[in-house]
Parts: structure tokens; C-alpha cells; sequence
């Protein structure tokens, strides 16, 4: 019990996630990227056509991975925001300061290629129902993450107030999730689920499983590196980061 509970403060430690991340960054990016490169390449240029939507459906393999990863990230800044709010944790508060944009970005590009996607499948790139509603209040949570930690002067009073709204922002996380079955919306339904087999062909299915995977990797690397970056910025009247900095500077 006491080596988890060590283990658990360490992670908590600024100078001990910098140093014991360095390595991972990169890695993550290389398997992230070739992740990527193959999953597109497969999809967009070796999957079939769809039978009823041409050549457009391949939209899918951006606006799929973008949408899912959007939700997830957001789910991990509640996840941080309760970390914070219990134990006061230092890394979790950096962890939402640097995942927040991402997740904005992530948002942005699933509505954007929802509308790219929707136009030639539906006649339509927007309609308010509950589903692209929902995923539009989450860029908004994504913001007001962003905005509301700008507004408010004092470091300890915003990370709180961040990991609050962070946790009450995650019932749009269900909504979002579900909102095809629980109403009437013009998106189609799942075709990945736990409880059915997959409603895809594997031809099609494959390649959107990589290019997920490899995004997922991706965006944990881009994560890492901003929480990287945060740490070096809030902990700079430190002497391990002086010492650093004049190692740079040498």
C-alpha cells in the first residue's frame, strides 16, 4: 500500500513527471504518426466505396476518431478536475490547462467534417437536433475551460473553478453519447457498439480502427509536450528548472 501511495505522490510531483515523461514524448508521436499515415492511406485510398455514399463517407476517418477523442478528452479533464478538487494535485490542474485546447481543436475539426460529411450525404451540413447541438455545447465547455481560467487573477481560485466546471460540463458527455438513441436526430446511428457486432465492413472498419488508434497515441504526445511546457512555465523560479534552462542555454 505505501509503494502505490508513493508512486501516487511522485506522479503529483512537477519535477518528477517532467523528467519521467521526456522519453514518452516522442514515442508517442512517432507510433502516433505512422498510426496515422497508414490508417488514412488504408482508408482513403484502399477501402472500397460505400454502396450508398460514394467516395464521401470517407470523411469518416477524420470525423470519427476527432469525435470520439473530443469526448474523451473532455471526460479526462472532469477525471483531473475531481483529482484536483480532492487532493489539491498539482499535475492535474496542468493536465486540464493543457488539454482543454486540444479538445477545442478536436471539436472543431468533428463539426467541421460532420457539416463536410453531411452536405452530400444528408443535403444538409447542419441541423439543430440534439446530437451536433450537444457536440457544439462541448466546444463551448472547451472554451469556457479556457476563458474562465484567463478571468480570474489568483492560480489556486481558477484551477479550482476550472475543475468545477469541468465536472458539471461531463453530463453533456452522456448526451452527446447517446443523443441518437434517446432522440430523434438526422445522424445515423452507431455502427461500433459493445453490445452488437459492428455494422461496417472490416474492409471499412480496419483502417478506421488505426486511424483512431494512431490519433488517440498522437494526441496523448501532443498532451504530454503541453503539460511539459506548463510545468517548465509555472515551476521557472525553481532550481531544478534554472538548472535546466542554463543546460539549454550552454
Amino acid at each position: 500500500m505505501g509503494s502505490i501511495k508513493d508512486v501516487f505522490h511522485r506522479m503529483g510531483s512537477p519535477r518528477f513527471f517532467y523528467h519521467g515523461s521526456s522519453v514518452w514524448v516522442r514515442g508517442l508521436y512517432i507510433v502516433g504518426v505512422l498510426g496515422l499515415i497508414v490508417g488514412s492511406f488504408w482508408g482513403l485510398a484502399l477501402a472500397p466505396p460505400d454502396k450508398y455514399q460514394g467516395d464521401s463517407f470517407r470523411i469518416m476517418y477524420m470525423h470519427v476518431p476527432s469525435a470520439h477523442l473530443a469526448e474523451m478528452v473532455y471526460f479526462a479533464c472532469a477525471v483531473a478536475g475531481f483529482v484536483y478538487v480532492v487532493w489539491r494535485m498539482k499535475m492535474a490542474d496542468v493536465f486540464i490547462t493543457a488539454a482543454a485546447p486540444v479538445g477545442a481543436v478536436l471539436t472543431l475539426l468533428s463539426l467541421a467534417s460532420g457539416i463536410l460529411w453531411g452536405m452530400p450525404t444528408w443535403g444538409t451540413g447542419w441541423v439543430w437536433d440534439m446530437r451536433t447541438t450537444s457536440v457544439l455545447v462541448l466546444l463551448f465547455l472547451f472554451f469556457g475551460l479556457i476563458a474562465l481560467r484567463q478571468a480570474i487573477p489568483r492560480r489556486d481560485r481558477a484551477a479550482y473553478s476550472v475543475a468545477i466546471l469541468a465536472l458539471v460540463g461531463v453530463v453533456n458527455i452522456p448526451i452527446i453519447k447517446y443523443s441518437v438513441d434517446w432522440f430523434t436526430t438526422l445522424h445515423q446511428p452507431a455502427s461500433i457498439t459493445f453490445a452488437n457486432e459492428p455494422t461496417i465492413e472490416t474492409s471499412m472498419l480496419w483502417p478506421l480502427l488505426v486511424n483512431t488508434i494512431g490519433l488517440y497515441i498522437f494526441i496523448a504526445g501532443v498532451i504530454l509536450a503541453a503539460m511539459r511546457v506548463e510545468v517548465l512555465k509555472r515551476e521557472q523560479a525553481t532550481e531544478w528548472v534554472r538548472a535546466i534552462t542554463r543546460g539549454m542555454q550552454r
